[in-house]
């Protein structure tokens, strides 16, 4: 009888070892989990209610979601896509609702219920869950052999090891793997950005349904929905910019300028719509009439930062002003001091690198019976359930090659 150790009890972990199970169900397999209760992240993923999956609908390309990992996971998701996770989990009686923007959720809105059928079917399988146990060391034995070291300085012996840790540090993976292994500096993703602008600031709560974002001279931008927090800027827009620039800013020490193209077009097209409203509010105030899709409070503090007073009407609005406020709705520049994780969710970037495992089955190429999952991996995406599929899609590939 093969043994087998699962490093994480995470979804990818605890997946992973229920489809092990069905597919070798006279094996041992072990979970250990380093804290109490397994699966702590996945609770709360999508403020509680479980973001399991994308429709992936709206994606045109791979690059847009996973700006690391993308052929690799071009690979897996024809193994096993979206689709397959859905209808797995239908087939344990869960039936989910697809947002229109393509996030997918649980109809019981609630993500203890995919943990507790998880859980469930762990234990009907009799795999062995062993919380507050913290592995230090994988050695390679030889011979498909691995000895685990824990933190009380136990050691035990496995024929195959999976590593499903999670976002680890580069240096724990170092110090916990055999030292050939190549291991990518990892660093945070997915988080909101502290600004230093007061007067943004004190407009915490507007929400603006299209912009655009960039970071001047990196080449990264990102766009969707932005929010003005008390802190700086969330939303959608700001979460993929994070996910897109999260080795640049590290580098930077989360300081770096922002250009906001709040109005999401072109220069040329915001001209054309000033032209439009000078035309048909010649006799009203400026800050009175402004684009409809930015709210009152946005509007009047860009006019205040392009220099337009309080007074100034459409009509007595002259070119240089005109120019000056159409640029500050499409560049507009402010800057980021810092970085502010999103809730409870973090994500890494970086890991072990990928040209390290088999992309077929996450094998280490150099040492058979060892896998890797999830996000030990050099994989992350932007938030939308990405990250949940390349942990359930990672899973398989590795049950399905064991």
């Amino acid at each position: 009888m093969k043994s087998t150790a699962i490093i994480g009890a995470g979804a990818s972990g605890c997946f992973t070892s229920i489809l092990l199970h069905r597919r070798h169900p006279d094996w041992k397999i072990t979970v250990f989990e380093a804290a109490k209760r397994p699966m702590a992240k996945l609770a709360v993923t999508g403020g509680g209610r479980c973001n399991i999956t994308n429709s992936f609908e709206h994606v045109r390309s791979l690059k847009d979601v996973y700006p690391r990992g993308t052929n690799l996971m071009k690979r897996l998701l024809k193994s096993f896509s979206a689709n397959d996770l859905l209808a797995w989990f239908e087939n344990e009686g869960i039936r989910f609702t697809t947002q229109e923007d393509g996030c997918v959720f649980p109809c019981s809105q609630d993500a203890m219920q995919i943990v507790r059928c998880l859980e469930r079917l762990m234990s009907e399988s009799g795999v062995q869950l062993r919380c507050g146990t913290r592995v230090l060391k994988i050695t390679d034995l030889g011979d498909h052999r691995y000895r685990l070291t824990f933190a009380d300085g136990r050691e035990e012996d496995f024929d195959n090891v999976i590593l499903s840790s999670g976002g680890t540090s580069a240096d724990f993976l170092r110090s916990m793997l055999p030292q050939d292994i190549g291991i990518t500096p990892t660093v945070p993703s997915l988080f909101t950005f502290r600004t230093g602008d007061d007067a943004l600031k004190s407009l915490m709560g507007t929400v603006v349904e299209h912009t655009r974002l960039s970071i001047p001279g990196s080449g990264i931008s990102s766009e969707g929905i932005l929010l003005v927090t008390d802190w700086g800027l969330s939303g959608p827009a700001a979460l993929k910019l994070s996910s897109y620039a999260a080795i640049f800013l590290n580098e930077k020490q989360y300081r770096a300028p922002l250009c906001i193209n709040w109005a999401g077009c072109t220069e040329n097209e915001v001209h054309e719509e000033i032209a439009l409203l000078t035309e048909a509010n010649s006799k009203k105030l400026v800050v009175n009439a402004g684009l409809s899709r930015l709210s009152t409070r946005l509007w009047k503090h860009l006019c205040q930062k392009s220099g337009i007073s309080g007074d100034a009407r459409w009509a007595d609005l002259g070119k240089k002003a005109t120019n000056k406020l159409c640029s500050t709705l499409c560049a507009d520049n402010e800057e980021i001091i810092g970085r502010v994780n999103f809730k409870d969710e973090f994500v890494t970037c970086g890991g072990v690198a990928l040209s390290e495992i088999n992309s077929a089955d996450m094998e280490c190429k150099k040492h058979n019976g060892l896998y890797f999952t999830g996000e030990v991996l050099d994989i992350d995406a932007v938030t939308g359930g990405f990250n949940l599929q390349a942990a359930w899609s990672t899973a398989f590939a590795v049950a399905a090659g064991l």
